[in-house]
């Protein structure tokens, strides 16, 4: 593209003029824009799943992985849950203007905490073109302007679905630019955003690692990130078998291709003979490849020997890595220096151990006796979410509509001087 930098100002000043006109729009605005997206997203589906089958065909010429073309592929049943997560967000409270905290002082001084919006948020995201309509929405309803810039291999199904979120802002009296996606794929125009703090408030990545590090290191405005998905699932001694099982098996085969995904596996030593080949055996069954360490491959000879770097991967594949341990103690020590601090899930029936495990691991969701795939803004009530975040700033986990906001200081006198 010619004059990239003029491009990408331009639309950044857009966005900045959007977003004051943003704090002041209505619930009832937004919900009507939420609906009218939602109602388009089904009026316009055979348009949409034509540009998405146009992404599917570079993708497969390209060699994209299978878990990268899952996560690419729209469905009639895509869409149809895309517009059901715009309507359950549309009938979320509306954040912007609530009372967070208030006190009154003993002068009569009234002090106020007041949710505000963040500002403009530029968020940059791979594969997954139903993150284009729950992102902007997300955006839109905790009352800030959106820059969206998706994947390369998205490029044809991100622009239909930005013309109809612009087409539906336009019909609901949104201000005109507060959600724009990015029309072009070329990689410089990232560079150009992360430069620009006086219009940009936030930038948020969704993707690889390589991604994300690269916008950490070149953002000069605040970034919520997580790096990537290393999730556990630890086997406690005191773990019902059946739920060790169930747990284990929707956390790594449910979907190999997300954050939550599970990639490695920590076992008390106490099942090592009893319950361990078992979960060994249903992994295979699922046509998941495990890499044991030295004591899980000396009881079940044809492992894969594990190397250090298994043990801090994130695999999006049918792999996973298993360490034994003697206690929970252990457990919690290998999982605190391996994990990349996303999601842990323990099986036990012991309410010590338990809460041994959910106070010392630093994870952003710590599940008990369930899934790791659970760790998701619409599975927490959210609605959505615009990503899971594993800093410990601002916000933490999923980021649904009020990790989008702050808050400011109303103060109310009446006539109040300091002395």
């Amino acid at each position: 593209m010619e004059n990239l930098k003029e491009y990408c100002l331009e639309v950044a000043q857009k966005a900045k003029k959007a977003s004051g006109e943003m704090a002041a729009v209505t619930g009832a605005v937004k919900n009507a824009w939420l609906d009218c997206c939602a109602t388009k997203l089904l009026e316009r589906r055979d348009e949409i799943l034509a540009e998405n089958a146009k992404d599917l065909a570079a993708a497969r010429e390209n060699g994209l992985t299978n878990a990268m073309i899952d996560r690419l592929t729209l469905t009639e049943k895509t869409l149809s849950e895309m517009a059901s997560a715009l309507k359950e967000i549309a009938a979320f409270p509306d954040p912007i203007g609530k009372i967070i905290e208030s006190s009154i002082r003993p002068s009569g001084l009234e002090v106020q905490k007041v949710r505000v919006p963040l500002g403009v948020l530029f968020f940059i995201y791979e594969s997954r073109p139903n993150v284009t309509t729950d992102a902007a929405a997300i955006c839109v309803k905790s009352g800030n302007a959106v820059i969206l810039r998706g994947g390369k291999e998205a490029i044809h199904s991100n622009l239909i679905l930005g013309r109809v979120l612009a087409d539906a802002a336009k019909e609901s009296g949104l201000p005109e630019n507060s959600i724009q996606l990015v029309g072009t794929t070329e990689r410089n125009a990232i560079d150009e955003f992360l430069s620009m703090p006086e219009y940009i408030n936030v930038t948020i990545p969704r993707g690889g690692e390589a991604l994300i590090r690269r916008v950490a290191n070149g953002a000069k405005m605040p970034v919520i990130k997580h790096f990537n998905g290393n999730c556990h699932v630890y086997i406690d001694r005191f773990a019902a078998p059946e739920t060790a099982k169930a747990v284990l098996i929707n956390s790594k085969c449910q979907r190999l291709g997300t954050c939550n995904t599970a990639e490695s596996l920590v076992v008390h030593s106490a099942l090592e003979k009893t319950l361990l080949p078992e979960l060994v055996a249903e992994l295979r069954d699922n046509g998941i490849e495990v890499r044991g360490d030295d004591r899980a491959c000396a009881l079940i000879s044809d492992l894969t020997p594990a190397e250090d770097k298994d043990f801090y991967t994130e695999y999006l594949a049918p792999v996973i890595s298993l360490k034994i341990v003697d206690s929970v103690e252990e457990a919690i020590e290998h999982i605190n220096r391996h994990s990349s601090g996303h999601t842990e899930s323990i099986v036990s029936q012991d309410i010590t151990t338990i809460r041994k495990f959910t106070t010392q691991i630093d994870s952003s969701a710590v599940m008990v006796n369930a899934s790791t795939r659970l760790n998701d803004g619409g599975q927490f009530g959210l609605g959505a979410e615009i990503g899971i975040s594993t800093d410990k700033f601002h916000a933490r986990g999923p980021c649904g509509i009020n990790e989008l906001t702050s808050y400011k200081y109303v103060v109310i006198g009446n006539g109040h001087l300091r002395k």
